[in-house]
């Protein structure tokens, strides 16, 4: 009797996890919405609960309080862009390679993480980056920051100044996504949203920003 009973709870507990995961992971996914649209101060947790499903209690279970909640949802935005460049092995890469797979990445990120642009607005607004700057963002940042300075090194990018260039770079990635709901009156005709309209996005953003920071030799 005993053995059975240990083996059915230790049957369950692989269960318990994943239900677990995917509750908070329901929570994440409400939060994000919410926090884009309010911030911190104005996000209420009544409606992250009624956008997961779960009861207000469940969301305290996990988080603890609606500043942690924040906290994770600036995390749960941090790490896979992190993690993406890390996987590129961006430091073996030719420096003109690896810009592109940096920028590449950045905004096929965007693509992925829509919230992004005004859970930042929020943050910087209200916070004044109190919060971000308690990630780990200054990774992907750091390392445009180092392909500009082994470029410039190599020879294959001209002197530019790496850490007004990378903040130049973030916003030729960004600004197209944080801007959309201004920018889409100005070509109405195109879906800017569109896998066509990303794609030939990605590929000017990467001739701009190449163009820009080559080495060119006078004729």
């Amino acid at each position: 009797m005993g053995r059975s009973t240990k083996s059915k709870s230790s049957s369950n507990k692989p269960r318990q996890v994943r239900d677990a995961e995917a509750t908070k992971a329901q929570i994440l996914d409400a939060a994000m919405g919410e926090f884009a649209k309010h911030g911190l101060s104005g996000a209420r947790t009544e409606a992250i609960a009624s956008g997961s499903g779960v009861t207000k209690a469940m969301i305290y279970y996990y988080f603890e309080s609606k500043e942690k909640l924040y906290q994770a949802v600036l995390h749960r935005l941090d790490f896979p862009i992190n993690d993406m460049l890390r996987e590129t092995n961006l430091d073996n890469l030719p420096p003109e390679e690896a810009l592109k797979q940096v920028i590449q990445a950045a905004i096929a990120y965007r693509v992925q993480h829509p919230h992004l642009g005004m859970i930042l607005f929020q943050e910087a607004n209200q916070n004044q980056g109190k919060f971000y700057k308690q990630t780990n963002w200054q990774q992907g940042f750091e390392q445009v920051i180092n392909i500009l300075e082994r470029g410039i090194a190599s020879g294959c990018f001209r002197s530019v100044d790496p850490f007004l260039t990378a903040i130049h770079i973030a916003a030729v990635c960004t600004f197209y996504f944080d801007a959309y709901e201004n920018l889409k009156y100005a070509k109405p005709d195109l879906d800017l949203r569109s896998p066509e309209m990303i794609e030939e996005y990605t590929q000017q953003a990467i001739n701009l920003i190449l163009a820009g920071v080559r080495f060119h030799t006078q004729q």
